[in-house]
């Protein structure tokens, strides 16, 4: 079988788009701030200063989790120009559970299964014009997600 350059030149530039296709998806991604291992560092990593606590950011998650393993949580904001939206657990052994970028024509609302490990303050953190609003409450866990 004769090989025909061209078709040869096709295949090895589209092996390369498929190599290179998740360094550039995952650019974005706030590796420093998911490996921190303590709630302040994950938000100093993350967004730089400390956000201002807003009744903008609307923040659905039960008082009590039967199971740390799965915690559904949902975030919402009525906030301009939503950059992402992110969720903290203070108590995590990686505090920084979930993080989402969020394009200028998105719709303002994540909803997210998370894992805590003990009782801790979660926080919603919603980015916003360049600023950062949060919200927090308090979740009771009665059995461990993370290893517990």
């Amino acid at each position: 079988m004769k090989i025909d350059r061209r078709f040869f030149i096709r295949k090895v530039l589209a092996v390369g788009v498929l190599l290179a296709l998740p360094r550039i998806l995952f650019a974005a991604r706030p590796d420093k701030a998911f490996a921190a291992t303590d709630g302040d560092e994950a938000m100093a990593t993350l967004f730089g200063e400390t956000p201002v606590a807003s009744d903008r950011v609307v923040l659905k998650i039960p008082e009590i989790a039967e199971n740390g393993a799965v915690v559904p949580v949902t975030i919402s904001t009525d906030l301009e120009n939503v950059e992402s939206i992110s969720v903290v657990v203070a108590k995590n052994p990686t505090p920084l559970a979930a993080s989402f970028a969020l394009g200028p024509r998105s719709v303002a609302n994540v909803s997210v299964r998370i894992k805590m490990g003990e009782s801790s303050q979660v926080l919603a953190v919603v980015k916003a014009g360049g600023k950062h609003y949060s919200t927090s409450k308090d979740v009771k866990v009665t059995i461990g997600g993370c290893g517990g």
